[in-house]
């Protein structure tokens, strides 16, 4: 078995400053992206530049990066010749000691405890010293160091597969919404696309548009059987708020709907409070929250196989409402609906502001704003070809939970030589 060694980081990795930028020196367009920690973990807007610099001032495939500031966090560069910001590090680890795939796993793994070393009142942020002075726990033997890192690399290749896989599912569904519901080429008594072979539209007033012949327009408030408001409960349960649930807050519902993290928060609420627990077709839309880029309104749905995701009852906050619809077979329809809504912008005219927090002004949204009613007939025909492959992205994600959970047990098990890979 491998020695293990404890050194501190800075005598075993090169930790490089990335470059402060001006906005004068950032353009639309330029030689170089520039990466910065809001590009980090997702991809937000780009900016660029012409400057020349330092070559340690770029970050290139393959390159091992750490965002110090606001976000915390080790990441694999996997795109071209980029400027890193002054938030960000380059990590070149001495590859006759550390191997890097090593040093990003354990970094991935030391990232949740550094909040309790963060600096700062306005942004938090980690000193390069402390950086520096990180002790890496590691096995001596380079083989040793690929091989622990070979395991878990094969986890999160497993994980992004699936996650590939629900972005193909995503968009078979999400195309033949648009076909059938906004191009209107769903299939006529002939199984041809209706309004490219002729078939009748009409001009509706209320919407300004051309609708296929028979088909009724409502309000959103039409489709909605009822509401139910959020709870956030207790922490730890006492006295009456005895039920356990998991709260399903704003933050958690791109997670819900498989782009990002879920850690819904445990919850205890009151027993006669359980008529507010999530079913298998509820709707959550975000009430309360949104920035000056992103509105509120942000939905996610709830399905059996979502339901499975969670040990406990769910429910959401009280920063969100969940819907009931009259016709369960809607749902679908609903849910690419709403969300062309949201992606166009139009949620940003239904805002209010309390206390410099956004609002939707739900009620009123749902009352005044009109969309197509696809007849039932056809949007049965859509449920049942969307039901099963939401059913299948929902399972891939479980199977991504079970999976980030058994890297993470496995992480410090490895690293300590608990557990060797050969055991594995």
């Amino acid at each position: 078995m491998s020695k293990i060694l404890a050194r501190r980081l800075g005598d075993v990795c090169r930790v490089i400053n990335g470059r402060a930028y001006k906005q004068s020196e950032l353009l639309d367009d330029g030689t170089y992206k520039v990466l910065r920690v809001g590009n980090f973990f997702t991809n937000n807007s780009w900016y660029f530049s012409d400057l020349e610099l330092d070559e340690d001032k770029y970050c290139d495939f393959g390159d091992l990066l750490f965002a110090w500031s606001a976000s915390f966090g080790p990441r694999i560069w996997e795109g071209d010749k980029t400027i890193y910001h002054y938030h960000i590090w380059k990590m070149v680890p001495d590859s006759n000691s550390l191997d890097k795939m090593y040093l990003y796993y354990y970094l991935l793994n030391k990232t949740k405890t550094f909040i309790s070393s963060t600096h700062g009142s306005i942004m938090l942020h980690l000193t390069k010293s402390f950086m520096e002075d990180l002790i890496v726990v590691y096995p001596e033997a380079l083989p040793t160091q690929k091989s622990i890192a070979k395991v878990l690399s094969d986890l999160d290749a497993k994980i992004e597969l699936n996650n590939k896989i629900n972005r193909e599912l995503e968009a078979m569904a999400k195309t033949l919404y648009d076909y059938w519901f906004v191009q209107f080429d769903f299939p006529n008594a002939y199984g041809k696309p209706y309004k490219s072979t002729g078939g009748k539209m009409v001009y509706n007033a209320e919407l300004k548009r051309e609708i296929p012949e028979g088909w009724e327009v409502k309000t959103i408030s039409k489709w909605i059987k009822k509401d139910k408001s959020g709870d956030w409960g207790k922490e730890e349960a006492e006295g009456n708020y005895q039920l356990e649930v998991s709260c399903i807050r704003g933050a958690d519902l791109n997670g819900l709907n498989g782009n990002g993290e879920l850690k819904a928060p445990t919850r205890f609420i009151l027993e006669k409070n359980a008529n507010k627990l999530l079913e298998n077709h509820d709707l959550i839309v975000e009430i309360s929250g949104g920035s000056p880029t992103q509105s509120t309104g942000r939905l996610a749905f709830i399905t059996d196989e979502t339901l499975e995701r969670f040990s406990t009852p769910i429910i959401c906050s009280n920063f969100c409402k969940a819907l009931t619809l009259k016709d369960e077979t809607y749902l679908f329809n609903f849910v690419y609906q709403w969300n062309r809504l949201y992606d166009n912008g139009v949620l940003f005219g239904w805002e209010g502001k309390t206390s410099g927090i956004k609002n939707l002004l739900f009620e009123s949204f749902v009352t005044n704003h009109s969309e197509v009613y696809p007849p039932s007939i056809l949007v049965q025909k859509f449920y049942d070809f969307t039901k099963p492959i939401h059913g299948q992205i929902q399972k891939n994600l479980m199977q991504n939970q079970q999976l980030t959970a058994l890297r993470d047990w496995l992480l410090p098990m490895l690293m300590n030589g608990q557990v060797s890979v050969s055991e594995l």
